[in-house]
């Protein structure tokens, strides 16, 4: 079968990015809230992973919040080991988000798939471009809390990259401690477990943790219950392999024990001057790190990617109308009040500020961008709403 040859579609982008503005292309995996699809811009013909988010689900489990936060902490980053935000719009029903493509996929999968296959070279230079990735989020205050193989990217080329921010948070000046406690319990720093305050300094421990992973196939503290997983990690030392030696470097080994050092202000890579230092351990010499922050150094391994085809043409077809139909016959307040008008008005009213372009706010007719334009499109429905439902005291149909 070839692949789906069209000609080239135009496309009105003064409202804002839809999701008829790309190809559909296959499905490569399935988030909390809904499936994750490469799709193709139609005018630029870049491909992106498109999120799809499901809005009563996110209601229903509580999340709007942590998905407001990533999209907004997503649309200040852009990095290069970053699985950065392009686009960020919805429906009624959906809420989609367009991130850089990674097609290797991530390093759980390549775990999996053979716990033997990093040697060390290969780690280092994973664990240099995750620490730049770091470098540059903690120069913004920002602190990603949730750092493991199953967040981290890989794209065609070998390049990792951090990904899901979901629950990553920003740091101020009036609260420079984060309390809550939050992450992958084999994953966290003992500073969370142990339910002090905390900062930047438990990304760092995260990566101590996610390198030994990646060389040994296993982790540092492991237990048979959550519990005695916590304890491990308060009270005990990294257990390495007896062959440690004939693995991997003392480099190697000196720069996993300083990442997980339990004491933060002792952790490499942290305190004022530690991401500096970082760069500096004798594991990284020979290492350039201005090339590899501008992706000129070649990857030690590359990745066998995966050639995607197309939907069929009819495939293509159902799946944007129906979601463009969803669009269609959204809120209609002429209709009856009912117990589903009143959710969807919720539902409009929580995702107002979600939509995103990276070439910022498109400009309307009325030289409004299409975010002010949303915000008070929505607004005039809910004020009129509001009116509806506090006149009328059952559930009948009205007219004007």
């Amino acid at each position: 079968m070839g692949a789906l040859c069209c000609k080239q579609e135009e496309i009105d982008e003064s409202g804002g990015p839809e999701l008829n503005h790309f190809q559909v292309l296959k499905i490569i995996g399935k988030g909390g809230f809904g499936k994750v699809r490469i799709v193709q811009h139609k005018k630029t013909q870049r491909r992106y992973a498109l999120k799809y988010m499901n809005k009563t689900q996110i209601i229903k489990d509580k999340a709007a919040g942590n998905i407001l936060s990533e999209r907004r902490l997503l649309e200040h980053i852009d990095y290069p080991y970053i699985a950065n935000m392009r686009y960020a719009f919805q429906d009624d029903e959906t809420l989609f988000m367009a991130l850089d493509l990674m097609s290797a996929g991530d390093l759980r999968l390549q775990l999996e798939n053979d716990p033997k296959r990093f040697n060390e070279l290969q780690v280092r230079h994973h664990v240099a471009t995750l620490a730049l990735s770091l470098g540059y989020l903690h120069k913004k205050r920002i602190v990603h809390r949730d750092i493991k193989p199953e967040n981290i990217l890989v794209d065609a080329k070998g390049y990792a990259h951090l990904a899901d921010f979901n629950i990553a948070t920003q740091l101020s000046p009036s609260q420079p401690w984060i309390w809550s406690k939050g992450g992958t319990i084999a994953y966290m720093a003992p500073e969370i477990l142990a339910r002090k305050g905390y900062s930047t300094s438990v990304d760092w421990w995260s990566l101590g943790i996610v390198t030994f992973e990646l060389l040994f196939g296993m982790r540092p503290f492991t237990a048979s219950s959550k519990e005695a997983l916590v304890h491990s990690i308060l009270h005990h030392t990294p257990v390495f392999p007896d062959n440690v030696y004939e693995i991997v470097s003392k480099d190697c080994i000196n720069v996993i024990t300083g990442l997980l050092d339990k004491s933060p202000f002792h952790r490499l890579g942290c305190n004022t001057d530690g991401f500096e230092k970082f760069k500096m351990h004798p594991w990284f010499r020979g290492l350039d790190w201005d090339l590899l922050e501008k992706k000129q150094l070649t990857p030690p391994n590359k990745p066998t990617t995966t050639q995607y085809r197309l939907f069929t043409e009819d495939g293509l077809i159902s799946h944007n109308k129906r979601h463009s139909a969803v669009k269609s016959h959204g809120m209609d307040l002429l209709n009856p009040v009912t117990e589903e008008a009143r959710y969807r008005m919720r539902l409009e009213d929580e995702f107002l500020n979600f939509d995103y372009s990276q070439h910022g706010m498109v400009e309307t007719d009325s030289d409004t961008g299409f975010l002010e334009g949303r915000r008070n499109s929505l607004k005039r429905h809910y004020d009129r709403f509001k009116r509806r439902s506090q006149s009328i005291t059952t559930f009948e149909p009205y007219s004007d």
